[in-house]
C-alpha cells in the first residue's frame, strides 16, 4: 500500500475537544495515523501527553504558530536527529517546584538520553493570567512577556539551545471549581491550553525556532471521580516530559526550501474537527486544493463548519473512517465505489 503521502492533524488547543482536549489523549489518533502516511505534521497539543508520550518516526511535532507559517509557504520544515533543548523557569515557580522540574530534566538526560543546555531562570516571575470566552473556549496573557524573551533570547545566544521548553507557574483552580471538576470528569474545557499557546507562540514568533510549554502545578486531591481522558494530568506533579521528548526531534523551521525539506505543496490531507475549522493554517491550505477531512464526532465548544467558509470538506463520522478515505484515495480507489448505491454518469 502507498505510505508516501503526508497529513496535517490539528485539533485546536483550547477549544474543549472531545479527542484532544485533554492530555495526550489524541495520541492514539496520530499513531493510527502516522500508521497509513509517509509523513505525520501535527503540533504539541497532540502530542503532549503530560508525564506520557509514544515516539513515532515519521510524525514532526509543530508549533502552532510555526504551522500557520508553514501552511501559509513562508517557513519549510526541515527534520533532524537532534535538537539541544534550552529550559526556561518562570521565576514565579515556588524553589520545591523548581527543584522537582529540574530533576525531571536531568531524568530526561539520563534516561532518555537528550540534549539539554544549562537552564534559566527569568529575571522577573511571568504571571499568567486564564480567561475563557462565552463560548468556553480558553486563553491567557503574559504579564511579563519581555521577561520570557529575555531569558529564551540567553538560552539561545549563550547556551546554543535550538529549542525552548517553558515551564510557568499557574494558579492551580480550587478542587470545588465546575472548571476543574469538569475537565477532570472529561467533558470540559483545558482553562490552561490557550494560555500555554500565547506563550509558545511569542518565542516562535520571535525567534523561529521550536518551543513548547509545560505548566506548574501542585498535584490535585486525590479522587476516584476521573475520567481516564484526563487520567495523564493525575500520574505526577510535572507535565515536562512530553515537551522535553516532543522538541528534541522538533523539525527545524528555515524560510529557504531545501531539497530534504518539507513545504505546504507537500501537503496531500488536513484532518480536522468538523466544527473547528476557522484556523489559518486549515484555512491556507484548503486555498491550495489539499483535501480536508472533517471528523464530526470530534465535538468542539466552536461551531466553525468548512461550509460556512466556502472550504469543500469530505465529512467522515470518525478518525477510523478519516484513515480510510486517506487509505482508499492514496491507492487510488473512488470513495464512491465503497458506498451501496452509485450514481449514473451524465452526458456534458
Amino acid at each position: 500500500m502507498p505510505k508516501d503521502s503526508t497529513a496535517l492533524l490539528l485539533v485546536p488547543t483550547g477549544i474543549g475537544a472531545a479527542i484532544g482536549g485533554y492530555a495526550g489523549d489524541a495520541i492514539p489518533v496520530a499513531k493510527l495515523i502516522s500508521q497509513v502516511v509517509g509523513t505525520l505534521i501535527t503540533h504539541p497539543n497532540v502530542l503532549n501527553g503530560a508525564g506520557l508520550y509514544w515516539p513515532m518516526d515519521n510524525t514532526l511535532y509543530v508549533e502552532g504558530y510555526a504551522l500557520d507559517q508553514f501552511a501559509k509557504g513562508n517557513w519549510h520544515l526541515q527534520s533532524v536527529n537532534s535538537n539541544r533543548v534550552g529550559l526556561l523557569l518562570d521565576k514565579g515557580i515556588e524553589p520545591d517546584l523548581l527543584l522537582r522540574h529540574l530533576q525531571v530534566a536531568e531524568a530526561s538526560r539520563a534516561t532518555l538520553g537528550l540534549d539539554l543546555s544549562d537552564y534559566l531562570v527569568t529575571d522577573e516571575p511571568l504571571e499568567i493570567t486564564l480567561q475563557t470566552s462565552a463560548s468556553g473556549a480558553s486563553w491567557g496573557n503574559i504579564t511579563n512577556p519581555s521577561s520570557l524573551l529575555r531569558g529564551a533570547d540567553k538560552l539561545i545566544n549563550l547556551a546554543q539551545a535550538q529549542a525552548i521548553a517553558v515551564v510557568t507557574r499557574f494558579l492551580e483552580e480550587p478542587p470545588e471549581s465546575i472548571v476543574l471538576q469538569n475537565y477532570r470528569q472529561g467533558c470540559g474545557v483545558d482553562p490552561l491550553s490557550g494560555a500555554e499557546a500565547v506563550i509558545s507562540h511569542l518565542i516562535v514568533q520571535r525567534f523561529g525556532i521550536p518551543a513548547a510549554h509545560a505548566p506548574a502545578l501542585n498535584p490535585l486531591p486525590l479522587s476516584q471521580d476521573i475520567s481516564p481522558k484526563a487520567a495523564a494530568e493525575e500520574i505526577g506533579y510535572t507535565f515536562l516530559p512530553s515537551v522535553l521528548v516532543g522538541l528534541s526531534r522538533a523539525p527545524r523551521y528555515i524560510t529557504k526550501y531545501q531539497s530534504n525539506s518539507i513545504s505546504s505543496d507537500d501537503v496531500d490531507y488536513v484532518i480536522t474537527p468538523a466544527s473547528a475549522c476557522g484556523g489559518s493554517a486549515l484555512i491556507s491550505l484548503a486555498s491550495k486544493g489539499v483535501t480536508i477531512i472533517a471528523v464530526e464526532e470530534n465535538h468542539t465548544q466552536m461551531r466553525v463548519f468548512p461550509e460556512s467558509l466556502g472550504i469543500k470538506a469530505i465529512r467522515v463520522k470518525s478518525y477510523l473512517e478519516a484513515v480510510g478515505v486517506i487509505v482508499s484515495k492514496d491507492c487510488g480507489i473512488s470513495l464512491e465505489s465503497l458506498r451501496p448505491n452509485i450514481s449514473r454518469l451524465e452526458g456534458l
